[in-house]
C-alpha cells in the first residue's frame, strides 16, 4: 500500500511519467527541434528589472568558497501545507516550515559563502500567492544575510505568477545575485540566464581575477513542439550565451596581469538532468539512484556544448528527488542534490538531504592563495545528527578527479 501511494505521488508531482532514454532523436524531432521559436519577449521586448547586486563574491581568507545546493523545495502556503511521504510518527504537525527549519539548520551548521536554489522552490499548483510563497521559501537565506541565486524549475510558475513573473520577482528580493536574464544577450530562450565570478582572496595575485565561475540556466519547464512530449530543454540560444561567456571568461583568466595557462573551472546548475545523466549504474557514480532520469525527450546537445567548452567540471541538478548521486562523464561531473523540501515527494525513511560543495584555492610559493586547486562536495542529511555522507573530489588541478566513497566529510 505504501509504494502504490509512493508511486501517486512521484506521478502528481512530475506531471510527467519518466520517459525512457533512447540515446538519439529520430530525425523528426531533431528538425523540428532546430525551429522552435527563441523567446523574444525574454530580452528583446522587455527590459529586465533593475536590481542593487550584493558584494562581489570572493574566496574567504581562508582559501575555500562553499557552496550550499538547495533542490526542489516545492514551498506552498507554508503551515499549512503538509509533508508528503515522511513516516507515520512524523507527519503530525509537518509542514513548509520543516523545510525552512531545514536551511536554517544548514546555515548554522555549513556556514556557506553562497546558497544556490536549483528549482521547484515552490510548488506554485497549491499555493494561495506565489509571491508570498517566493519570499517565505527563500526567507532562511535572507535573514541570514547569505548571497544566494535561484534558477527555475517546471512547477514554479503554475500559481498566480507568469514564469517571466516568478523570475522578476526574484531578482528584486534581498541579498539576492539572481539575474533575469544576461544584459548582453538581446536573444535568449527563458528567464534565468546568467553567470557569476568568484574573485580570488582579498589582496593577493588573484583579487581581480575570476578563479571560479558559476553559470546558471533556465531547462525549462514542459517542451512546447506537440510533436515532442514531456519536459523542456535548454536551446540553442542559451547555448550560444554560454559559450560566449565561458570563451570570454578564459581569455580574461588567461591574459595580464597573473597569466594562467589554462581557464578558471566551472560549475553549472539548472533544474531539469540533461539525458547524460542516464548514463551511470551503480557502479561507477557516488551515491543512489531510485527513479529515473526524467529529462527532455531529446537531447539539445547541451551536455557537448560544455565539453566543448573545457571548463565546465561539474553540474548540478535537481528534479528527480529520489536521486542524489555524482557520476563522472568526459571529464565533466553530473550531480543531483537529493530532495530537499518536504511537501515535495519523497521516500518514507529516508531523509531529505543537501549537498556542500567546497572549492578551495592552492597556496602560492610566497605563501599568498592562488587559483582553484581542487573541488569537493558532501551531502548532509535531515536526521538528529545533520549526517554528513558520500565525501568525494570532483576535480582537482593535478588530476582528472577521484572518488572517495566514504560518509564523512570530504576535506582530506
Amino acid at each position: 500500500m505504501a509504494q502504490a501511494s509512493s508511486v501517486v505521488s512521484i506521478n502528481r508531482r512530475k506531471r510527467f511519467v519518466s520517459l525512457p532514454f533512447h540515446g538519439f532523436v529520430v530525425t523528426l524531432a531533431v528538425i523540428l527541434l532546430c525551429f522552435v521559436p527563441i523567446n523574444v519577449s525574454a530580452a528583446a521586448r522587455r527590459q529586465p528589472p533593475q536590481q542593487q547586486l550584493p558584494q562581489k563574491l570572493r574566496f574567504g581568507r581562508n582559501g575555500e568558497f562553499k557552496i550550499l545546493q538547495v533542490a526542489d523545495m516545492h514551498y506552498a502556503d507554508g503551515k499549512t501545507t503538509p509533508c508528503l511521504d515522511v513516516l507515520p510518527h512524523q507527519f503530525h504537525g509537518c509542514s513548509d516550515l520543516n523545510t525552512s527549519a531545514f536551511i536554517q539548520r544548514m546555515i548554522q551548521a555549513e556556514k556557506p559563502n553562497f546558497i544556490v536554489f536549483t528549482g521547484d522552490n515552490i510548488f506554485a499548483f497549491d499555493a494561495t500567492d506565489s509571491a508570498k510563497s517566493l519570499n517565505a521559501a527563500f526567507a532562511p537565506a535572507i535573514a541570514a544575510g547569505i548571497p544566494w541565486a535561484a534558477v527555475l524549475g517546471n512547477h514554479d510558475q503554475e500559481g498566480t505568477l507568469s514564469r517571466e513573473g516568478v523570475m522578476k520577482h526574484i531578482v528584486g528580493l534581498k541579498h539576492t545575485m539572481s539575474q533575469f536574464n544576461p544584459s548582453e544577450a538581446h536573444i535568449i530562450d527563458g528567464f534565468g540566464n546568467y553567470n557569476l565570478e568568484v574573485g580570488g582572496v582579498e589582496g593577493s595575485g588573484f583579487a581581480n581575477k575570476s578563479v571560479l565561475n558559476l553559470y546558471f540556466l533556465d531547462s525549462g519547464d514542459y517542451s512546447t513542439v506537440p510533436a515532442i512530449p514531456g519536459y523542456g530543454w535548454i536551446k540553442t540560444s542559451q547555448q550560444m550565451w554560454f559559450q560566449r561567456t565561458s570563451a570570454n571568461l578564459r581569455r580574461a583568466y588567461m591574459s595580464p596581469p597573473n597569466v594562467q595557462k589554462s581557464s578558471a573551472p566551472g560549475l553549472v546548475y539548472f533544474h531539469i538532468p540533461l539525458p547524460e545523466f542516464a548514463s551511470f549504474d551503480s557502479s561507477n557514480f557516488t551515491g543512489v539512484r531510485q527513479e529515473g532520469i526524467s529529462s527532455a525527450s531529446v537531447n539539445s546537445g547541451f551536455f557537448t556544448t560544455m565539453v566543448e567548452a573545457g571548463d565546465v567540471k561539474a553540474v548540478f541538478t535537481g528534479h528527480d528527488h529520489l536521486n542524489d548521486f555524482c557520476g563522472q562523464l568526459t571529464g565533466i561531473q553530473l550531480c543531483y542534490a537529493g530532495g530537499f523540501g518536504y511537501h515535495a515527494y519523497g521516500k518514507a525513511g529516508w531523509s531529505r538531504r543537501a549537498r556542500v560543495v567546497v572549492a578551495s584555492l592552492e597556496k602560492t610559493e610566497k605563501g599568498g592563495w592562488g587559483a582553484v586547486k581542487s573541488i569537493k562536495t558532501w551531502k548532509r542529511l535531515d536526521d538528529q545528527h545533520l549526517t554528513a555522507i558520500d565525501g568525494q573530489v570532483l576535480w582537482s588541478k593535478n588530476s582528472a578527479g577521484t572518488r572517495r566513497k566514504k560518509h564523512i566529510l570530504g576535506r582530506a
